[in-house]
């Protein structure tokens, strides 16, 4: 098992395939197994390094601590220094989306390409209360009232309806998961973390071609939210999934790998037309 060490911290992280580099971050809820339907179409022609962020996971747990999303960039930085890789593209969604921008700020010169799904450039009052609620949920140890809390609201209501008995599948495998008190504090430091991420004062010094990739029955990072993000920054192109909603990739699964290998392996970026 690959394991690094950030701050005295064991991080997981794996790498598949050969080509040109691109490490893909977790949601918040999720890990590196989360991207197992993916790998294969992903990893053909590129090499795909993923990482369970400190507090995800196989990788360590920071009991009793409180620390910010800035921890999780120097874990990227040491992961990139780790595999001798001077400049990556980087695929995000939601939290990792997060982490990808504020990585993009800290160290725009070692970011060659920004893939962002289901992303904003900060958190807003209305989702830090969404936030809020979650950890008190959490803090009751019930998983099912946690899972009915955290997860209808991730997907479209058209999808939830269609794959109704693969939710039900989904919910057996993670109520177990969303019972353990383990997880359950890992994911309140996870979401405390979040909560004063603001980037857009530094969005200028993003040089990166980005691609923003939208849903529009994405109940927790609107779409208003997410064209803000694609005005400020240089060079930026804007997708918008509809009937989608914040899990995206599960939801449009041909078009999450269309849309980053696309965008990631395209010979331009930019075309002067």
């Amino acid at each position: 098992m690959p394991t690094l060490k950030v701050n005295n911290h064991n991080v997981f992280y794996d790498v598949h395939g050969k080509g040109r580099p691109l490490l893909i971050l977790n949601g918040i809820m999720m890990s590196t197994k989360s991207w197992d339907p993916f790998l294969a179409a992903l990893s053909a022609d590129n090499m795909v390094i993923r990482l369970d962020f400190l507090d995800q996971g196989q990788s360590d747990r920071l009991e009793g601590q409180t620390y910010g999303q800035d921890i999780q960039v120097e874990v990227i930085k040491a992961l990139l220094d780790e595999l001798d890789i001077k400049t990556i593209n980087l695929v995000g969604i939601s939290y990792g989306g997060e982490v990808a921008l504020l990585f993009a700020v800290t160290h725009p010169d070692r970011v060659e390409r920004l893939v962002l799904f289901n992303t904003t450039a900060y958190t807003s009052p209305w989702l830090a209360e969404i936030g809020h609620q979650w950890n008190a949920i959490g803090k009751t140890r019930d998983g099912a009232t946690y899972y009915k809390a955290t997860i209808p609201v991730i997907y479209s209501p058209s999808f939830y309806e269609a794959k109704l008995d693969w939710m039900k599948k989904r919910e057996a495998y993670l109520l177990p998961i969303f019972s353990n008190p383990v997880f359950l504090d890992a994911m309140e430091r996870l979401t405390n973390s979040a909560e004063a991420f603001d980037v857009r004062d530094g969005l200028g010094k993003i040089n990166a071609p980005t691609l923003i990739v939208a849903a529009d029955e994405d109940y927790l990072t609107p779409i208003n939210n997410q064209k803000a993000l694609k005005d400020a920054l240089k060079h930026a192109e804007m997708v918008l999934l509809p009937g989608t909603g914040h899990a995206s990739m599960y939801e449009r699964p041909i078009l999450f790998v269309t849309l980053v290998l696309g965008f990631i392996n395209a010979l331009q970026a930019q075309y002067d037309i």
